[in-house]
């Protein structure tokens, strides 16, 4: 019997959580976890109260054809990793780790070159989250220290995410 490595068993679950996504062009889920617990989850979606993009069949970003990583503020949309990130408290962040995965939501297919963008890098920095876990594939993942973002300060403004 073959056991689920411990890094895809926490990003498989964060690919259940990003089916909870709203978002017409990409869905991300997120996980924390600390000590093998889950701290909190995050999805992309609209700020609670406010309509999301599925439901108003609508995406700005599309619509203007803004190019991936780029004009954020136009999107309707919380990023996954913030959603997680609010939901926590610091004090069980410190030291954790975020699992994210990125699926476009027209094709399926997992998000190539999938990463935090700009703003969350900086909440995942000021979380004192020490690494995130990203999927490459259904079995590959790459592991980014939140070190190396923090000393190569200009990773947090050349960054292709969402």
């Amino acid at each position: 019997m073959n056991r689920r490595d411990k890094h895809n068993y926490y990003l498989d679950i964060a690919e259940t959580v990003l089916e909870r996504g709203t978002c017409l062009r990409r869905n991300y889920g997120s996980i924390i976890v600390k000590h093998d617990e889950i701290i909190s989850t995050g999805y992309t979606g609209a700020p609670r109260g406010r309509k999301n993009c599925i439901d108003i069949n609508e995406c700005i970003r599309d619509k203007m054809k803004v190019p991936r990583g780029t004009h954020y503020e136009l999107c309707r949309s919380v990023h996954s990793e913030a959603n997680a990130i609010i939901s926590a408290s610091r004090k069980d962040m410190i030291g954790a780790t975020l699992y994210l995965v990125g699926r476009d939501a027209k094709t399926k297919a997992l998000v190539e070159d999938a990463n935090s963008c700009a703003m969350c890098k900086r909440l995942i920095i000021n979380s004192g989250i020490e690494e995130v876990v990203i999927r490459v594939s259904k079995d590959d993942f790459k592991v980014i220290k939140v070190s190396n973002w923090i000393e190569n300060d200009d990773s947090l403004g050349n960054t292709i995410g969402y």
